[in-house]
């Protein structure tokens, strides 16, 4: 019941505001307070926060939400304000914080699902490579997966990969069917051509975050000769067509200063881009490039440049691992979000590839109730216990897991027995350079049993409040 006079309101809320924007935007909060109410998880900080941007034209936020009526189709945007604003939040919340308390588990706000791992590209140091390019989602299994997600009150899904879009038809078509969801999907964009631009017109649920490594030298150096124009040529077609996207940006070592220049961030705003994802890279896998992960004192320009940028760009900027200070640290695990490949593995993180719980085997709740694949946020040890004399040794495998420890379902790393111990050794050394805190990682042993190993926390942290790792 209050659900629908949620819904009610809010789109008489909405249809007042779409008929004159610049007049009611400044009195969107009234009817949003009145709906919200003063509880918990009525989003007081956020919504003050908000307040404060629509109370002010000139300001860069105010400048950014006004354009969402000049340069987005009306459909679209009406949608994503339903779809994201009141399923994903306002309805989505209280769903998941009840069913938090039920089930004494984390329910994610989001769920990143990779429908494959087939990719038209070779990006240096992908970390989804490891996977390979042979595994599959059904599109059973992940209309599965959106359908037991929503009724713990998720409405948000985010693809990953592999290139999603070598799967463009599911993905069209699982945008039909649940009609109520947002999907965003982090894509290369080669394949974003009229014919399927056409169908995210029609779906209207549809956001691609295009893949940029800043300017067509830094691109194209990581990603291809000529991917550069093939991303500005799909940015052009979806801005042409009134259709909202936004950009990944991976930063380095080596490409930091492009992707960070003030040149490149008006760039993405005149391109039409309506919000950046900035990752730091992550060496993940046998074939990482540990030299490209950026040094601390490179996060911290990061850190400063992006808040810099926010206060003056019409470009909604995310510091994907800088920004943990505003969400309370670490929100993998399910805590905000989890990660489930395309073999149907639950990661706690998309940049953790181990886990013992897959899809096929389990409904969603179970992998989220079943603690021992979520990260824990106790304190490890700086060296591997006595009970694993051999942890992490090359060639040996780590100590029997113990009772209740679960299987773990991922790709095998290739090589003799032991290697994916060895791979966790090879990163911590890697990384061992750059500094940071203690990270416990999973390896696999023999029989598919998993133990922890002590490694170094490859989201460096350098100042309070920084995302961490568990």
């Amino acid at each position: 019941m209050m659900n629908s006079v949620k819904r009610t309101g809010f789109r008489a809320m909405y249809s007042y505001l779409d008929k004159d924007p610049d007049a009611n935007i400044p009195r969107l909060m009234d009817w949003v307070d009145r709906f919200a109410g003063d509880g918990p998880n009525s989003f007081p900080g956020q919504r003050a926060a908000f307040r404060q941007v629509i109370e002010n034209p000139d300001n860069n936020w105010y400048r950014l939400l006004r354009s969402l009526w000049t340069d987005v189709d009306g459909e679209v945007r009406k949608t994503f304000f339903e779809n994201f604003m009141l399923n994903g939040n306002l309805i989505g919340w209280p769903i998941q914080e009840e069913a938090r308390e039920r089930y004494g588990c984390n329910i994610p706000w989001a769920i990143l699902l990779d429908p494959t791992s087939a990719c038209n590209l070779h990006c240096t140091g992908c970390w989804a490579a490891e996977y390979g390019n042979k595994l599959n989602l059904t599109f059973d299994e992940i209309d599965g997966i959106i359908t037991q997600g929503k009724q713990l009150g998720v409405y948000i899904y985010i693809y990953t990969g592999g290139e999603p879009l070598v799967r463009r038809d599911d993905l069209i078509a699982l945008c039909n069917k649940h009609s109520d969801c947002q999907f965003l999907c982090f894509t290369n964009a080669t394949l974003i051509d009229e014919d399927f631009a056409d169908q995210m017109l029609r779906v209207k649920n549809f956001i691609p975050a295009i893949s940029v490594e800043g300017f067509e030298e830094a691109t194209d150096s990581r990603r291809g000769d000529g991917v550069f124009q093939k991303v500005r040529r799909a940015m052009e077609l979806l801005k042409a067509k009134k259709l909202p996207f936004g950009t990944s940006c991976c930063y380095t070592s080596a490409n930091l200063d492009s992707i960070s220049s003030e040149e490149f961030v008006d760039k993405l705003v005149d391109w039409g881009a309506k919000f950046a994802w900035y990752f730091h890279y992550m060496p993940v896998g046998n074939d990482a490039a540990p030299e490209l992960l950026p040094s601390p004192a490179q996060r911290e320009t990061m850190y400063d440049r992006i808040r810099a940028y926010r206060k003056t760009k019409p470009l909604f900027l995310i510091d994907f691992q800088n920004d943990g200070e505003y969400v309370g640290g670490c929100i993998a695990g399910g805590r905000r979000y989890l990660h489930i490949n395309a073999n149907g593995d639950v990661d706690p993180c998309v940049f953790v590839h181990y886990s013992d719980s897959n899809i096929r085997e389990k409904s969603l709740l179970d992998c989220l109730r079943h603690v021992d694949g979520l990260p824990r946020r106790t304190a490890l040890p700086p060296e591997p216990p006595e009970a694993l004399p051999h942890a992490g040794e090359p060639g040996e495998a780590a100590g029997d897991g113990g009772p209740g420890r679960g299987q773990i379902h991922r790709p095998p790393v290739p090589g003799e027995r032991g290697a994916p111990v060895r791979q966790v050794r090879r990163l911590r050394r890697g990384l061992g350079r750059h500094g940071g805190a203690s990270l416990g990682l999973r390896a696999a042993r023999p029989g598919g049993l998993t133990r922890t190993i002590p490694g170094r926390n490859c989201l460096l942290q350098f100042r309070p409040g920084m995302l961490q790792c568990p």
